[in-house]
């Protein structure tokens, strides 16, 4: 959507991994995404985890297909996802959406006070991510 916000990555994600990735440190980190018109893929190819580079490189994708799959693809993942830290920055895989509502303020008439409801969140289980594994979401009939 059209609205960015600092909560942004708190409340509305597809993420396959999260977490405190630098695809700057090395010439051969990539973020690729493909849009075939009936799947789109974003991968990020061999990218380290800032300022623990030595732990080794992660490859992982999300594919969004039209049909409302998402395919989340680990193909490697050097370190046990429960050992990353999340001080820096959230460590989590799942998806979340959220609207936002634009509500006048009670002391300022002309300002308007932001609020996020987050509605619906999946997360997953990340002691089971690991590598060559994957994880399949398929949308409900209705």
């Amino acid at each position: 959507g059209d609205v960015i916000h600092r909560m942004l990555t708190a409340t509305q994600y597809i993420a396959p991994l999260m977490a405190n990735f630098n695809p700057s440190y090395s010439r051969n980190s990539t973020v690729q995404y493909l849009d075939n018109g009936t799947v789109f893929v974003v991968q990020w190819d061999k990218v380290y985890l800032q300022g623990k580079e030595e732990l080794g490189s992660f490859t992982f994708q999300a594919a969004l297909h039209s049909s409302g799959r998402i395919v989340f693809g680990y193909k490697e993942i050097p370190v046990p996802v429960l050992q990353i830290s999340a001080t820096q920055h959230p460590v989590k895989a799942g998806l979340s959406d959220a609207f936002m509502i634009l509500n006048p303020s009670p002391d300022v008439p002309e300002s308007r006070r932001r609020t996020i409801y987050e509605y619906h969140r999946v997360e997953l289980d990340t002691s089971r991510i690991s590598s060559l594994a994957a994880v399949e979401f398929t949308p409900l009939p209705s």
